[in-house]
């Protein structure tokens, strides 16, 4: 019988990594192979969800992240035999020097310490995987492993009207204050802003200059919260908006826009355009309202034949490379380069 193969988490809760490492093991399952998640025990949101799609929880008691550094190292030592699949740096670092693991990075590391952690984590793995070519330049060595998504309901062509939309962290470095910005420019007096997502994990400093430029909308902005499923934010506009400031290391929510055949404007800020493909027509330059309101204009004076022709391209391109038959082939093509 083939050896089991364990997947460690960074954390507890699903984030952006821990989403990935649970579509990783789905279709590591969907490829016939006995397969566990790792991760520690409170909360139970990674083992529940590794659960929910037929994986083995391993649960490791850590009280805090220096418990689960400590105690993920002693139980790799102890009890494991085939290969480790560790998403994020922790994992990495905790199993460092040992035999069989991938270190599969879903962002960039944003200080030294990190970096010299990183370092330390690649001592003795077969690969490290970074989900972008850009983040590939960045980190010599590394092998560009692209994300997925889950399979979304692609929406019918777009009615022309005033209803944008952003998805993700209400942050200063997501762009949400530029995009509020860029609504009050000539021509997008009328528009209304819907508003997906929630500010945990958001530095007030991060999070004051949104709510202010959100205020000033007023009546125009529609706060939906934390949604379970990206379909109920795509219902609900005509075009997507993802204005990050930060150098995105992927873009999951640009490659879910294309599933769902919503236009969308991407700006320039690191993988954002390598994800929504070469001939993408709306990029605007990071952080520049002005730039991103003339995208925005561009995009929702669009007609039905230029749009349809967008999103086709768009949907055609999620189909090969982001779509969960993608990233089960990109699976394959793994385990085959790394002999399991």
């Amino acid at each position: 019988m083939a050896d089991r193969i364990h997947l460690a988490a960074n954390n507890a809760d699903l984030g952006g990594g821990e989403q990935m490492l649970i579509r990783a093991a789905a279709a590591l399952l969907d490829l016939g192979h006995d397969v566990a998640v790792v991760a520690p025990d409170s909360p139970t949101e990674v083992l529940d969800a590794a659960a929910g799609v037929g994986a083995v929880p391993v649960a490791i008691r850590a009280d805090n992240r220096q418990h689960y550094l400590r105690r993920l190292r002693s139980w790799d030592r102890s009890h494991r035999s085939g290969l480790l699949w560790c998403h994020g740096l922790v994992p990495s670092l905790a199993t460092a020097g040992h035999r069989r693991r991938i270190v599969h990075l879903h962002q960039l590391p944003r200080s030294r310490a990190q970096m010299g952690a990183l370092v330390a984590a690649r001592a003795g793995s077969d690969r490290l995987l970074v989900p972008s070519r850009f983040l590939a330049r960045r980190l010599g060595g590394a092998q560009p492993f692209a994300n997925w998504t889950d399979d979304l309901r692609r929406r019918s062509d777009r009615a022309h009207g005033g209803r944008v939309g952003f998805l993700g962290r209400l942050s200063t470095i997501k762009g949400l204050d530029v995009l509020a910005d860029a609504l009050t420019q000539r021509g997008l007096e009328d528009v209304g802003l819907v508003v997906a997502g929630d500010a945990r994990w958001v530095p007030d400093a991060e999070g004051q200059p949104v709510r202010e430029a959100l205020a000033a909308l007023g009546e125009r902005v529609s706060l939906l919260g934390r949604v379970d499923s990206p379909d109920a934010f795509f219902d609900q506009v005509d075009l997507a908006v993802f204005p990050s400031r930060i150098a995105e290391s992927f873009g999951l929510v640009v490659a879910e826009a294309m599933a769902a055949g919503v236009p969308f404007v991407v700006t320039d800020a690191g993988a954002l355009p390598e994800v929504a493909g070469p001939t993408h027509p709306w990029v605007a330059r990071s952080g520049d309202p002005h730039d991103l309101a003339r995208e925005v204009r561009d995009a929702l004076s669009a007609g039905p034949e230029r749009l349809r022709t967008v999103t086709d391209v768009a949907r055609k391109r999620w189909e090969d490379e982001y779509s969960p038959a993608a990233g089960r082939e990109r699976v394959r093509r793994l385990l085959d380069e790394v002999g399991a």
